[in-house]
């Protein structure tokens, strides 16, 4: 399918008109100059048209080996994989120098470029007659915040496709009922990225010791051995006191939406800090999403104790994380690509057991062992009667006890008995269980 590259200078409104052409807010848009820092890929449509849009950071002069020359880098890696490209410019401010050399930059790839001016709301603005000076061709005024002037970027896009050969009518590719919908959480400057590029084998993802670095979600369409995965790098989260501003707020929004259209979570944690409070709350946050959890402890080379570690997240795992006991926990090194192939291994064993079904037969012959070794409490003078349990749906597994009696009145702890036992009897580490209650109506019960 043919991949477009929104191109520019910060804040002429590339993030708004990428989230206009894939139909949702996908990047994060503020005033802030400089917000988009990785590339960014979506399926776009644009009437009958359909095409791959990729949202850049804005190209400025940078020194080597600086978060803006890797910015910059992605940038050039975008303009490089496109077939197509759109420079936009600021219709309110006008023509700037900067907007000159990516005109320049542009013009050096040699690909057809539509030159969009945005900001155009309400009336002309001065930088549509100015743009001209740009020798890109006629310049195309819209208003991505509004939605204005679609029409008219639709026939820039056709005329520039077929001048150049190239093919805008293929249908979008969205991810398949058979692809791993893949995120890759935790807190800052854990190695998220890092993971990320070393998962792709190629630097999609700016890695940088510099703590919010990622601040969109970042998705790659991928395969592993064979199998679709639609990976998923998140901006770190940190506790909600130390949060400042609304460019984090938004980064954290994203993250926590990533997760929850996710299918399985990978939870980054540092082995020289594992576990912490903040660890803690985002599994238990992934589990109460209904997600797939595996646990990824980065940095493990440089782990001194390695055996008090593992004993320490066994511990922590068991008894400050519901549902916590039997999550899948893999010690990689991210820099090395030390065991990452068995993170994925885990990955996919995990989605299994999310899509797992187990039949009322075989559950109902469990659930009567389960009540003869351990059976209800009593309620009112009366014990609790459970007669019989199915499974409703799968993603994740979710069952239904019921009862003729005060199945409501069912205490916590002897759910938690009952999740266990089906954790360990069917196979369901590394997945949320939920189990709902009915109470059977009797017939013969009249008012």
């Amino acid at each position: 399918m043919l991949k477009l590259a929104i191109i520019g200078r910060p804040n002429v409104g590339k993030s708004t008109l990428f989230n206009r052409l894939v139909g949702k807010s996908v990047a994060i848009v503020d005033a802030t100059p400089g917000v988009t820092r990785d590339r960014k890929e979506g399926n776009a449509r644009l009437g009958p048209l359909s095409f791959v849009v990729v949202d850049t950071a804005g190209l400025e002069q940078a020194e080597t080996g600086t978060l803006q020359a890797q910015m910059m880098d992605q940038t050039v890696i975008a303009m490089e994989e496109a077939e197509l490209l759109m420079l936009v410019i600021d219709g309110r401010a006008g023509l700037h120098p900067l907007d000159e050399h990516f005109a320049l930059a542009v013009r050096k790839t040699g690909k057809p470029v539509v030159l969009v001016v945005n900001k155009c709301e309400g009336k002309l603005r001065a930088g549509i007659q100015e743009a001209y000076q740009l020798g890109l061709g006629d310049p195309v005024p819209v208003s991505a915040e509004h939605g204005d002037g679609m029409a008219d970027l639709h026939d820039a896009l056709v005329a520039a496709a077929e001048k150049a050969g190239l093919d805008l009518e293929g249908e979008a590719q969205t991810p398949s009922g058979d692809t791993l919908q893949l995120a890759i959480a935790g807190r800052p400057n854990v190695g998220k990225s890092t993971l990320f590029n070393r998962l792709l084998k190629e630097e999609r993802s700016i890695a940088s010791p510099v703590a919010g670095t990622t601040r969109d979600a970042i998705y790659a369409d991928w395969e592993y051995d064979g199998k679709p995965v639609r990976l998923v790098d998140t901006a770190g989260l940190r506790r909600r006191a130390k949060r400042e501003g609304k460019l984090e707020l938004k980064s954290v929004e994203d993250s926590y939406r990533a997760i929850q259209y996710a299918n399985v979570v990978i939870l980054v944690v540092e082995g020289t800090d594992p576990l912490n409070k903040v660890d803690l709350q985002l599994a238990s946050h992934i589990l109460e999403e209904g997600r797939g959890l595996v646990i990824a402890v980065n940095k493990w080379d440089v782990v001194e104790d390695k055996e008090k570690t593992r004993g320490d997240l066994k511990a922590q795992l068991q008894y400050s994380l519901a549902q916590g006991a039997g999550l899948p926990v893999v010690m990689i090194s991210a820099l090395n690509g030390t065991k990452i192939h068995d993170a994925m291994q885990a990955c996919f064993a995990v989605l299994e057991r999310w899509n797992k079904r187990i039949s009322t037969a075989k559950l109902n012959k469990w659930l009567n062992e389960a009540t003869q070794r351990h059976e209800p409490p009593l309620s009112k003078g009366r014990r609790i009667k459970i007669r019989y349990m199915t499974q409703v749906k799968a993603r994740p597994p979710t069952f239904v006890l019921f009862s003729s009696s005060h199945i409501a009145d069912l205490p916590e702890s002897y759910l938690r008995y009952l999740i266990g036992g089906l954790r360990e009897t069917f196979d369901l580490d590394g997945v949320p269980i939920r189990m709902l209650m009915r109470k059977e109506e009797n017939p013969f019960d009249k008012d």
